[in-house]
């Protein structure tokens, strides 16, 4: 997987925008963070993850996920796109993507699905 592949399935989504954050592409929803690559071209970060839930993330695919101490104290997980399940990438982006966008466009995607 590819952050090329994260933009695909994202920019489905209403709202969903290019932009970039710490100067790495990033992806917003409506100018709010949605998720961004790290400097090393293949890291994810993925926020809106509880700490219990990104304690089991790492401990089921090491391989896959991962933390740095720059990010312990938030609720943030990162992914190793060449490693990672694109399917499991993108339900956490889309639990995240409910969680970021306007009520309306959620409601909107929802009555269409």
């Amino acid at each position: 997987m590819t952050f090329e592949d994260v933009r695909k399935i994202a920019l489905a989504w209403p709202g969903v925008e290019d932009g970039t954050s710490y100067g790495t592409p990033s992806l917003k929803v409506k100018g709010k963070f949605l998720t961004r690559l790290r400097e090393d071209g293949d890291t994810l970060v993925l926020t809106g993850i509880g700490f219990d839930e990104r304690e089991m993330l790492i401990e089921a695919a090491p391989e896959v996920y991962y933390l740095t101490p720059h990010y312990k104290d938030w609720p943030t997980v990162l992914a190793r796109l060449s490693q990672a399940d694109p399917a499991a990438i993108a339900a956490l982006l889309l639990r995240r993507w409910r969680e970021v966008a306007p009520k309306t466009l959620v409601k909107a995607f929802d009555q269409k699905a």
